[in-house]
């Protein structure tokens, strides 16, 4: 194979087109900054149509040049701009929405000042990204963590567009969050800094305008909190932040949702192949809510779950977690322990300091801690070690060179925008709830979130083919997102064309 280094994407189409190579034989690697985990290779899907591929070279151009040190937005933008070529083949009409649909229609950056326990103020950095409204309200997560910086939020924002559409649900795409860290805080001192950060976000959020949620660092003790200083200040008692408790506002199973989402959409790609997940070892990243409800509803349906992680490491079960080890791991987490402390309640449990769990033999993986855990050298051993299915809990958890490993092997792999799904499906049917007055049984719930990730799990499926590249979830996903988005813009009249 030819390549090519371009440093940046504004050469990309001259650097294939003046060479006269063929640009189907042709890997380009654009570089990002300094992070080699943000690297794109382009090795897929290049036609001969030098319109299409210079119409994409001037996208990621414009794209680059506005936001160049924002590597986590870009690689997000890449992975997508790349994998819809086929779409952009058959349906060149398609490319005039890209310009619109990488840039948000709103950005809010804010101060939140907060007294900590010793009386001193503290300042944190807080962000609000409205990506699309174009098929509902902006609907995505708030994330409190130390990383959290404009690009993690315009990334996830982004994703949140495509993914929101795949539900079928009416909502946009939008995200959240602060370089806040709950970890070590006093339930007293984190009360003060929610209080402070929605006393700025409120002016921007509404039932029918945004509707934010949990997400890494956000669970129900903060949304509780952000809750209580929303009524305070608006004097209003309606659905406008999602994952509330159960009894004020909130929906059964949302807590359990992305987790169980993630496992049924695995369920559904495994039958579709005459498989069963009964008897499948698994291997889990994170021990917050999704990896710990994915591996309940894994062992519900006969999986072996053998491992858990956080920042600090791995912890390995050679033989599995069983329920009551999985309790003993919860109720360590639910105190805001360490999965290392699991040792002290097992004889056989063994403790990887600072590993991922990427190197342990399983047959199904599934990454649900946080963005690029998966580099190509972990999905190499992944591949080596027997892994036939990689479904993404947490949102853009492999980079793209481990995404290139995976399909070159013939790994299923299902993106985080189709896979962890669940959770924003959930969220957008207690919005439902909210608005009717309703609350709906455990088992509607349940039953609702099932169809909706078979609906997606067919949706990307049959896409993939439609466009010629049946088994490629990646295409499937980020197509069907792409065109329901795209065809609410053009109606809109927020792109426009008069190209026949």
């Amino acid at each position: 194979m030819t390549s090519f280094k371009v440093l940046r994407a504004s050469g990309l189409a001259n650097a294939l087109f003046s060479r006269n190579v063929a640009p189907t034989t042709v890997g380009i690697r654009t570089l990002v900054g300094s992070r080699s985990n943000c690297d794109v290779t382009l090795t897929r899907y290049f036609s001969s149509k030098p319109n299409i591929m210079a119409t994409l070279d001037e996208v990621q151009a414009k794209v680059r040049s506005r936001d160049p040190n924002q590597t986590e937005f870009l690689q997000a933008v890449d992975e997508v701009l790349i994998s819809l070529k086929p779409l952009f083949d058959r349906y060149p009409k398609y490319l005039s929405v890209l310009p619109a649909v990488c840039e948000p229609e709103r950005v809010v950056q804010f101060r939140v000042p907060w007294q900590d326990d010793k009386g001193d103020i503290q300042i944190n950095r807080g962000f609000r990204v409205q990506f699309n409204q174009a098929i509902g309200p902006y609907k995505g997560g708030l994330r409190f963590h130390p990383s959290v910086n404009l690009s993690i939020i315009k990334f996830l924002g982004f994703e949140q567009i495509f993914k929101n559409a795949l539900t079928t649900l009416p909502m946009g795409g939008g995200k959240g969050g602060c370089d806040f860290d709950p970890k070590g805080k006093t339930d007293s001192e984190v009360l003060r800094f929610c209080q402070s950060f929605m006393t700025e976000l409120f002016k921007h959020i509404g039932p029918d305008t945004d509707v934010p949620a949990g997400d890494i660092g956000v669970g129900g003790r903060e949304i509780g909190f952000m809750f209580g200083q929303y009524k305070r200040i608006t004097n209003c008692h309606q659905g406008v932040l999602t994952g509330k408790g159960w009894g004020w506002g909130g929906s059964l199973i949302r807590p359990e949702a992305t987790g169980y989402g993630l496992v049924y959409a695995l369920d559904f790609a495994m039958k579709d192949v005459g498989e069963s997940l009964a008897g499948k070892t698994v291997t889990l990243s994170g021990s917050g809510n999704v990896a710990q409800f994915a591996a309940e509803k894994c062992l519900e349906l006969g999986a072996t779950v053998l491992t858990f992680s956080d920042s600090a490491g791995t912890i390995y079960e050679p033989k599995g977690f069983d329920s009551k080890k999985l309790k003993q791991l919860v109720a360590i987490k639910e105190a805001r322990g360490r999965c290392k402390e699991y040792l002290a309640h097992s004889k056989t449990a063994q403790y990887f300091e600072g590993k991922r769990p990427w190197g342990v033999k399983c047959d199904v993986a599934l990454p649900s801690a946080t963005q690029n855990e998966i580099e190509k050298a972990d999905a190499d051993s992944l591949v080596k070690n027997g892994c036939k299915y990689v479904f993404e809990g947490a949102n853009m958890p492999s980079n793209n060179d481990a995404i290139e490993v995976f399909k070159n092997n013939k790994v299923v792999y299902f993106p985080a925008k189709a896979a962890n799904a669940g959770g924003v499906a959930v969220s957008g049917l207690e919005m439902a709830q909210n608005s009717g007055r309703v609350h709906w049984t455990r088992e509607e719930v349940d039953n609702k979130l099932k169809g909706i990730m078979e609906n997606i799990y067919t949706t990307c499926r049959d896409t993939a083919a439609d466009l010629g590249h049946p088994g490629d979830f990646q295409l499937g996903a980020n197509a069907a997102g792409f065109k329901k988005v795209a065809d609410a813009m053009f109606d809109q009249g927020q792109v426009f064309t008069n190209s026949k």
